[in-house]
Parts: C-alpha cells; structure tokens; sequence
C-alpha cells in the first residue's frame, strides 16, 4: 500500500535553506529494516516515520532515521513533523505533542498572519546532562583543526553531543571531518557527532556540526545538539535563564537560523527549547 510523504526545510524561512526533512504517514505497518532503508533512499540527515496521529488528542508517535541509524531525540524532525502534521491534521490549537524514544516532546505552533502554521517551538525530552569532558587535541583531530578554545565536553539533552568551541569564524569555516579521528576518538555508539561553535556577538553565535559515522557528513541545522550547546552556556554562565540564536549551514550554503532559550528548573534542572520557521517543499507518495 502506498504511504504519502511530504519533504520540508526547517529553521529557515526560504525554499531550499535551512535543513530538509521527509515525513512518511503511516508507517505503522513498516518494520524497522523498511524504515532504514527509506531513510536511505531519501538521503537526508533526517527522514520521520509518523506511525500514528490523532486530530482529536493533538498526539503522534514518531521514529527518526538518519540514513545509517535510528534516533532516540532531534531537534529539526520535530520541529518540521509539527509543522507539518499540524497543518495536515487541521489543527486549530497552538500544540502538538509527539511522542518519540527518547521520551514526549510538546511543540508550541506558531501562526502567520492568515492562522497557517508556519513554525515550532519544542522543548528537548531530557534536562541537560554534562556528560564527561573529552581531551582537546582529539576533538581538534576531529574537526582537521589545529586547536579548540577551552576543553570540549560530551553533553545531552536526550542526544549525545561532543560540544568543541574555536576561535572565530575563520577557523570554524576551516574545519573538516576526519573520519579517521572520529573512528578512534568519537565512535557512533558514544556521540552522534561533534558541534563546533564559535560566539559572533552577544546571544548570536555560528555553528557546524559534523556527524560522519552516523552517516550525516555535514548537518545544515541540528536542534538536538544545539539544545546541548544552550544547556551547557548556562551552565557555565551561572544565571537562572537566556535565550540565543544560533546560525548553521551557512557553509553548505543552507542558512539556518535556530532561535533557542534554557532555563533551570527546581525539579529537572536546566531545560532547554529550541524553534524556528519551517518551510513545505514537496509532497508524493512512497510506492511500496
């Protein structure tokens, strides 16, 4: 039976920035290998099976597929599948909520002038875990950079991420994967890839995130290591909260703007929300 799909480019407001994504309804009935290899077929850094979804509730349940490995959290997925499943759905509120592995995301939909959804805010499943620090000269390995600034550092917010600061901007749009180093330093089952950043004023920084064992040599905009990045400069600031925007894809000609905001919270520590404008590209259907 013949599954629709829709394609969309999240955390931009341009056709053809930001990050694309592919969404297949109904895909219940797939099994696991089905959905891998749909995913590959796709060959975006992120392809979403909607397994089921409910008007009347405002609930989905959702699995994320790179093209080589199933994802328990990411940001951009989410993001776009709100959007998306939103305006299929009709829905006439201002959340849906998702349920994935790694736990229940609620988006917060945002509206244009004309009531269309047109952007999502989630908040990531998982407070911000600072996981362990990782040696400098193997991340800069990683990254084909001669150093970092300051100690890099393994963080989550359902995700593994090693987070790795550098310089400027110069040296940020000098970085290449090395997936060598990353074979020997950074394996698959340990982080799903390296994020570096670079500050380019207050509350605006420049990302790149790099992840070739999870088969994403280059990501235009990667919410899930972002809401890490945001967890860990509040936790290094020491305030109760902030809000940041972070651009990524501007090398890969893909700008992306992700607007993000954390917080510590009494109960569960600090929580982290990301968000931005999604974009519909294409629609078809899966012939299976």
């Amino acid at each position: 039976m013949p599954l629709d799909f829709e394609t969309c480019d999240v955390f931009t407001t341009t056709r053809h920035g930001g990050n694309p994504l592919a969404v297949v309804y109904g895909a219940a009935a797939l099994e696991t290998r089905a959905m891998q290899a749909i995913a590959r077929e796709f060959n975006l850094s992120e392809t979403v099976f909607v397994l089921a979804a409910e008007a009347a509730t405002a609930r989905a349940r959702i699995r994320i597929f790179t093209t080589l490995r199933e994802l328990p959290f990411a940001g951009h997925p989410n993001v776009g599948t709100a959007v998306l499943l939103a305006r299929r759905l009709g829905l006439e509120g201002d959340r849906l909520e998702i349920d994935q592995p790694a736990g229940l995301v609620v988006a917060r939909l945002g509206r244009n002038a004309a009531g269309e959804v047109r952007a999502a805010e989630i908040t990531a499943p998982a407070p911000f875990t600072l996981i362990e620090a990782l040696p400098a000269e193997a991340m800069a390995a990683c990254a084909g950079l001669p150093g970092l600034v300051g100690m890099p550092v393994l963080a989550s917010c359902g995700t593994p991420f090693a987070l790795a600061e550098v310089a400027d901007a110069a040296l940020l749009a000098a970085a290449a994967p090395e997936a060598a180093a990353f074979r020997a330093h950074l394996p698959a089952e340990r982080a799903v890839g390296l994020l570096l950043y670079t500050r380019l004023g207050p509350d605006r920084w420049r990302a790149r995130m790099f992840a070739p064992l999870s088969g994403v040599a280059e990501d235009p905009a990667t919410g899930s290591a972002n809401v890490a990045l945001a967890g860990l400069l509040l936790h290094r600031d020491g305030a109760a909260a902030m809000a940041m925007e972070v651009e990524q894809g501007i090398e890969m000609g893909r700008p992306s703007l992700l607007r993000l905001a954390a917080q510590i919270t009494p109960q569960l520590g600090i929580r982290v929300s990301v968000g931005g404008d999604v974009v519909r590209v294409s629609e078809g259907r899966l012939i299976l």
